[in-house]
């Protein structure tokens, strides 16, 4: 399994296919196989590159808090595109690896070829909103300390997840789930790449903030999948294929 060190923590990464590269990065307490019913469609003619969080799945889970951020998660996407070979790629995430995908671009515009943006939103521009959101992050970590991995919750995404330690997701909980300020969602009218976003029609929690990505983004695709949850391109991969290769086709020509 191939890895990478970053500064003593390694990250899991893998790639399928060849061609123009995607990277996939998935939510919350998920882990790369989330992708999997999409790999064969997605690495057909493109190197579909996935990797685990740091807290999560395959990679390292290290035990200072600090370790765990936006940024560093960000630094790690990088550092696994370098290990890929890609220059550049179609930046991808569900939930918070839309969040980050989007951080990604903000950090790194010259690096992304376009975004894929499933089941997730933008942050909180209200401090409000934004504390509500941390309250939520900070309740998920509480929860693994208190009830280990029974706390994880029964979603088509995390079934497919090989978690080892309740306490590396409390402390990604508190460390990239919670948010610091404003600086994504304020980022949307400047993205000028192809975008699409994605989401189930009964994510009903991501409607709104998807919706609303896509009126903000000006290059952007809007694309409701019927009867799919929170985990759409589980729930249905044939819709969440032809909507990922859409962007894709955008993107060559």
């Amino acid at each position: 399994m191939p890895t990478i060190d970053r500064d003593g923590v390694r990250i899991h990464w893998e790639a399928t296919g060849d061609g123009p590269a995607v990277l996939l990065t998935h939510g919350y307490t998920a882990t790369s196989r989330m992708w999997e019913p999409n790999l064969a469609a997605l690495a057909a003619d493109h190197r579909v590159v996935t990797w685990d969080i740091r807290g999560h799945g395959r990679s390292d889970s290290p035990t200072d808090a600090a370790a765990y951020s936006v940024d560093a998660s960000v630094a790690d996407m990088a550092a696994v595109l370098d290990a890929a070979g890609a220059e550049r790629a179609v930046i991808a995430g569900m939930s918070l690896g839309g969040y980050l995908s989007l951080a990604f671009h903000l950090r790194h515009p010259d690096r992304t070829v376009a975004l894929a943006l499933v089941d997730t939103g933008p942050g909180f521009r209200k401090d409000e909103a934004r504390a509500a959101w941390n309250r939520t992050a900070e309740a998920y970590a509480t929860g693994f300390e208190e009830r280990g991995l029974g706390a994880l919750a029964e979603r088509a995404e995390v079934r497919r997840a090989d978690h080892r330690d309740p306490g590396d997701l409390a402390r990604a909980a508190r460390g990239i789930l919670a948010q610091r300020g404003p600086e994504v969602i304020d980022s949307l009218p400047s993205i000028a790449v192809p975008t699409v976003v994605i989401v189930g029609d009964r994510d009903e929690p991501f409607l709104a903030g998807s919706r609303y990505m896509a009126s903000k983004i000006p290059d952007a695709t809007y694309v409701e999948i019927p009867d799919a949850g929170h985990a759409s391109n589980i729930d249905q991969p044939e819709r969440f294929a032809a909507a990922m290769r859409g962007l894709l086709e955008r993107c060559a020509a």
